[in-house]
């Protein structure tokens, strides 16, 4: 490896799920590829949804990437502090309003992670 750029360290138990504080949290990340010539919809849906699912009492993080390589693609990247709360965003207006539209601007697809070890 060069400059050290990736390096292991000992694991700590204050990493693993046994941190009961993480241990029931929920990450999502969700990749989302635009259809031809719906990038700009899509991107406008997904901005609309940052605001409403930050507010949400239990989400924790809700940030939007966009691929350096291919603009048309974007990274969803969810972190809630249950399953409740996952199910709590899902049951909301902007969740539903995005579920109606996404299929039309986007293939998609999306992973649901319990933590292993996570710093």
């Amino acid at each position: 490896m060069t400059g050290g750029a990736l390096r292991s360290r000992p694991a700590d138990p204050a990493h693993l799920t046994g941190n009961s504080k993480m241990s029931n949290q929920v990450k999502i990340m969700a990749i989302l590829a635009a259809r031809a010539g719906k990038a700009a919809e899509l991107r406008a849906l997904l901005d609309g949804m940052i605001a409403a699912s930050r507010a949400e009492s239990g989400n924790l993080r809700y940030d939007l990437w966009q691929d350096q390589a291919n603009p048309a693609r974007f990274v969803l990247d969810e972190l809630y502090v249950d399953g409740e709360a996952v199910a709590a965003h899902r049951a909301t207006p902007h969740f539903q309003r995005y579920l109606s539209l996404i299929g039309d601007l986007a293939e998609r697809t999306a992973v649901v992670l319990d933590p292993v070890a996570v710093s």
